[in-house]
């Protein structure tokens, strides 16, 4: 749901950079010609905003190199605007290094802006193909109104009776039958609302008119149950075109939870809104800009989802004239909002159509399926959309009996309490049930993750496989079945990329529905808090909870534990035992952690997982308390600040993998000279991503012998790797993908005779693959997508004789042309263009 549209990101970039341009004093003419370079950067980022709508948007390599540039060309600007007067000389290197920023992007774009006015040609022939095929269809429909008979029109009373349905009479010069409106924009309106169903249609338009009416600043609210659709509805109001040219494209959505970071959520919309970095003291917002508003005014929309308070409400509404806020909550919060539209249960009917699509993909009722017993089913779901579409779900392809026995353990529930969300829970409790020991466990685990928030897919798989004995093959089909169940959500289709072989797990993520994970939660907490498998904070919180202290005395059996918080120092935590804890999660967010001091005693544990929510990398204390952890097997750090390695420490001896996300590095990686291969002397997986500064690998990498699989992605300073990567002997997979510095491999990779995989897509740097590379053996596939500097193979190539997959753009594709006539298997695949830009997204 934390999604921004490329156009507010590189858009508010480029109009940032022209404003700090705009500042400059001595260096005046330079900055000037910067200026005329970045400006027509500005609508061809607009454009480019709307990918998910057709528009093919240009390869993310190319859009990281113009990105990496420009951020380069913002901060030599503010620098230029700050500097004195006075500084002569500071003004002149400061314009020299602004000239050579103009050089690069003017390059940029004299090697892509073709590309994307042929990219523009394509998406206008696509639109009128498309609008041409409306207007057919709309035709047609005329037609065959206009031979119908005439429907006699009933005039609407002044005061018409609730819930009596009568038809309105035509307005005159409109026949009875015909569009109101044949404009292609309102035809993809009404399509859209269809396709939600009649019941969303309903809400959305009183929604629409409570959000597009009235002046000044208001606040209106979308109010249910949990899983009644009210983030469907919300996310139909910000996908709709009307509202967005009613807002000019001024809509913003955002999700706050009950373990929100407000001041990160308001200076983050207020960014989005005025389209300015917040700049004022102690990163604050100055509040004669909250009265005032923004500088571009005009009206604003805000929908905050998922909101659990009113003192959280408050924090982030603003008041300015002409904005908007539409909350999204289980609440009703009278005090602030005065208008509020509070969602409807399914009818019969349309339930039982969300019902079958669940369990039959089809509208209706099987013919083969017993009628009575199926609409009893649905019928026990209340109407509910969530709970429909898990439970039917749950029950595709079952036989009768299971039907039966699932009915009636659903009436069962119906008794148990006279809240409708307990009675939910118990419902769809119903549905987990049916699955096998380890499927359940594995649904149970999910809780143990912050509600609306990304579940890292390789951090979800190796916890499964720890705890659980699960094979990589067996834990993924897990995965696959409950999504299929509907109890979670793959994001970035990873059920079909994820998949593969040579797959690597850290690009793809999984959410859960907030109502699922209360399940999750409710079922897991039926014993005694020491007796509990998983020991979860359920939201985030200041300090651990008051029970946890009162129990400590007495060890926590907790197989997995779960620690939600905002900074922790050392005197915020207090001694507790986990003699059985396999799995310790610590969510947090600050820009310092000190670790709890029980780690040091959680001798079972086989994965620590950190994950800092905050807005700039943490540096963690008492580090110390990793050396007592020797049975530790991984380990993921995510937006840390690692502290510069010692030349000696204990070694981990059974740590097997190490993930490394967003993390800053190089303070830690420079001139160190620790023997890498004593401290993880069996470490076989490493995976680097988004690590912004990582400039290169430590040499003695090269020394751990026992690696299998090195990923190293999105790291755009990352210029080469080790000279000697050709020792790593059990090197099966290498990835080294979104690189855009590195410039060549090193020659000693062709002496990984293991080496199966080889990854260097989007690498765009890179000129020419080493000259023995024929002399892989193994190698079974080579990814090479987006490559565009290489224009040659080495001679080599031909004696791939294992190589049986070539994934690469269409002109390399041509260079493989004689490899293919002596490989006996090989098929080189054109891929499809990618336009993903969720590497853009927070």
């Amino acid at each position: 749901m934390e999604r921004i549209l490329f156009e507010e990101l590189a858009g508010d970039a480029v109009r940032e950079l022209l404003r700090a341009v705009r500042g400059t004093f001595l260096c005046r003419s330079t900055a000037e010609r910067l200026r005329r370079t970045v400006e027509p950067l500005l609508p061809l980022v607009q454009s480019h905003g709307h990918g998910h709508h057709g528009h093919p948007l240009r390869s993310n390599a190319e859009l990281g190199e113009l990105a990496v540039q420009l951020r380069d060309a913002l901060d030599l600007a503010r620098r230029a605007a700050a500097a004195p007067r006075w500084n002569v000389y500071r003004s002149a290197q400061l314009a020299r290094r602004m000239e050579a920023a103009d050089s690069g992007i003017a390059r940029w774009l004299a090697r892509h802006a073709p590309a994307h006015v042929l990219d523009g040609v394509r998406r206008l022939r696509d639109e009128a193909d498309a609008r041409i095929g409306r207007l057919e269809r709309r035709v047609e429909e005329v037609a065959a109104a206009m031979q119908a008979p005439p429907v006699p029109a009933v005039v609407a009373p002044a005061a018409p009776c609730k819930g009596v349905a009568m038809a309105v009479e035509p307005a005159p010069g409109k026949a009875m039958g015909l569009p109101m409106d044949l404009e292609p924009p309102e035809m993809e309106e009404e399509e859209k609302e269809v396709a939600v169903g009649g019941g969303v249609k309903v809400g959305k338009e009183k929604v629409k008119e409570m959000v597009m009416s009235g002046g000044g600043w208001e606040v209106v609210g979308i109010c249910g149950m949990g899983g009644s659709g009210k983030t469907t509805l919300a996310m139909e109001i910000f996908k709709d075109q009307k509202v967005q040219a009613y807002f000019n494209n001024r809509v913003f959505f955002e999700t706050v939870s009950q373990s929100a970071n407000l001041e990160t959520i308001k200076m983050k919309l207020w960014e989005q809104i005025s389209s300015d970095i917040v700049l004022g003291q102690y990163n604050q917002i100055p509040e004669w800009q909250l009265r005032l508003g923004p500088r571009d005014r005009g009206p604003v929309l805000v929908i905050l989802d998922d909101v659990w308070s009113l003192s959280q409400l408050e924090d982030l509404v603003f008041k300015f004239p002409g904005c908007k806020t539409l909350v999204v909550s289980r609440f009703k919060f009278p005090t602030i909002v005065t208008r509020t539209y509070e969602m409807k249960l399914l009818g019969e009917e349309e339930a039982l159509s969300v019902f079958c699509r669940a369990a039959f993909d089809q509208e209706s009722v099987p013919q083969t399926a017993d009628k009575k017993l199926v609409r009893q089913v649905a019928a026990e779901c209340r109407g509910l959309p969530l709970a429909l579409k898990v439970i039917g779900a749950s029950l595709r392809g079952q036989p009768p009996m299971i039907w039966l026995s699932a009915k009636n353990r659903l009436s069962r529930g119906e008794s148990i309490s006279d809240s409708h969300e307990t009675k939910l829970l118990e419902r769809m409790a119903a549905s987990i049930e049916c699955l096998s020991g380890k499927v359940r466990e594995c649904f149970l685990d999910l809780g143990c993750f912050p509600e609306d928030k990304k579940i890292p897919l390789d951090v979800l798989i190796n916890i499964w496989m720890e705890i659980h004995d699960l094979d990589e093959p067996d834990a993924f089909a897990i995965l696959t079945e409950l999504s299929n169940k509907n109890l979670l959500t793959l994001v970035n289709d990873a059920q079909n990329k994820a998949g593969d072989i040579y797959s690597s797990y850290h690009d793809y993520s999984v959410t859960q529905h907030d109502v699922l994970r209360d399940l999750a939660l409710h079922m897991s907490g039926s014993d005694s808090l020491n007796k509990r498998r998983r020991l979860v904070m359920p939201r985030r919180e200041e300090s651990l909870p008051r029970d946890w202290q009162r129990n400590k005395d007495t060890p926590f059996e907790a197989q997995i534990v779960s620690i939600h918080t905002g900074e922790m120092k050392e005197s915020d935590w207090f001694q507790m035992k986990f003699p059985k804890a396999e799995v310790l999660i610590l969510n947090f967010a600050s820009s310092v952690y000190y670790l709890p001091p029980f780690i040091a005693t959680m001798q079972n544990l086989k994965a620590l997982v950190l994950i800092n929510y905050g807005t700039a990398s943490a540096a963690l204390d008492n580090l110390s308390a990793f050396t007592m952890l020797s049975d530790l097997r991984s380990l993921w750090l995510e937006k840390i600040t690692l502290p510069p390695l010692p030349k000696t420490t204990i070694p981990l001896k059974n740590l097997r993998k190490i993930s490394l996300v967003l993390c800053e590095l190089n303070d830690s990686l420079r001139g160190s000279t620790m023997d890498l291969s004593m401290t993880f002397p069996r470490l076989s997986n490493l995976t680097i991503d988004h690590c912004v500064d990582l400039k290169e690998l430590p040499p003695t990498i090269c020394e751990i012998s026992s690696l299998e699989r090195i990923s190293i992605s999105n790291c755009h300073d990352l210029t080469e790797l080790p000279y000697e990567l050709g020792k790593l002997h059990c090197l099966s997979i290498l990835r080294v993908y979104a690189c855009p510095a590195l410039w060549k491999l090193p020659p000693s990779v062709c002496s990984l005779k293991r080496l199966k995989y080889l990854d260097v897509s989007q690498c765009i740097n890179l000129t020419d693959l080493p000259e023995e590379l024929g002399h892989l053996t193994n190698l079974e596939k080579i990814d090479m997508r987006e490559c565009s500097r290489l224009r040659s193979l080495p001679r080599s190539s031909s004696s791939l004789k294992s190589l049986g997959h070539v994934v690469c753009d269409e002109e390399t594709a041509l260079l493989w042309r004689e490899a293919e006539q002596v490989i006996p298997d090989l098929r080189v695949q054109v891929a499809e263009e990618c336009y993903n830009l969720d590497w853009l997204v927070d």
